[in-house]
């Protein structure tokens, strides 16, 4: 019994001594494990930062173009010709000379046609014989929903009979409406305005067509964001009958 009892002393002291910094080490680390589905002894705890709610938020809004009721310009071509509509093929009213000191009242959507104040009549000019003091962009918009062309007396309006699309091309078939002889204004007139707002190269440009058939053909492509549309005026010397709306077929 004796012996038994130094032994275990001898074994026990043997356990503690400096000598057995090994055995510590792996009884401590058996000590320590746990069998995993035990709750772990020291809570862990897991930080999200949360922004305060009265944090301020960034939004990015367009700035809106400040609009001018008129701006000043100076004509810089020898004879500028200034026109019953926005564009070559209306009818001619008159003339500025070269130096003449003009006030622009409004643009055309999608071209470079610009208004000009004048009494009695108000005329359009092409904006690339003027020298403008501005930015011709900051002028409103008035045409086509913000201006009227002159009314004819003596022709009614025609009617769009078809328009038809075979890939970016259009075709577009009205009504005829022969025009005399003698409501010509010139002999270069055309009896037909077609006014399209067409898109090309992602951009709607607003094109005044001219024809001298009840038909035309013109190309519209499909990669713009706003929608196409156009309409048909009868032009003769003393006025426009119309329009006739373009039923416009889709892309």
């Amino acid at each position: 019994m004796n012996k038994i009892i130094a032994t275990i002393v001898i074994f026990m002291l043997t356990a503690c001594s400096p000598a057995s910094t090994d055995t510590l080490s792996s009884t401590a680390v058996q000590l320590t494990a746990l069998p995993s589905d035990m709750p772990t002894p020291f809570p862990t705890s897991t930080f999200t930062p949360v922004p305060p709610t009265d944090a301020p938020t960034q939004t990015l809004t367009a700035t809106a173009i400040p609009f001018v009721e008129n701006l000043k310009a100076t004509v810089t071509t020898d004879l500028l010709s200034c026109r019953y509509g926005p564009g070559p093929e209306y009818l001619y009213l008159f003339a500025f000379k070269k130096g003449a000191n003009i006030k622009l009242i409004g643009r055309a959507e999608g071209n470079n046609w610009l208004l000009v104040e004048n009494e009695p009549q108000k005329c359009w000019i092409n904006s690339k014989f003027v020298e403008i003091m501005g930015d011709q962009q900051t002028l409103k918009s008035i045409y086509p929903d913000g201006f009227t062309l002159i009314v004819s007396p003596y022709y009614g309006p025609t009617t769009v009979l078809s328009a038809k699309r075979q890939g970016e091309k259009i075709t577009i078939s009205w009504v005829d409406v022969p025009v005399s002889p003698g409501k010509y204004e010139d002999e270069n007139m055309f009896p037909y305005i077609i006014e399209v707002w067409r898109c090309e190269n992602g951009e709607i440009i607003f094109d005044p067509l001219v024809s001298r058939l009840p038909f035309i053909t013109f190309v519209d492509q499909a990669d713009c964001n706003a929608p196409s549309h156009g309409r048909v005026y009868v032009q003769e010397k003393h006025g426009y009958a119309g329009p006739a709306e373009i039923p416009w077929p889709v892309p």
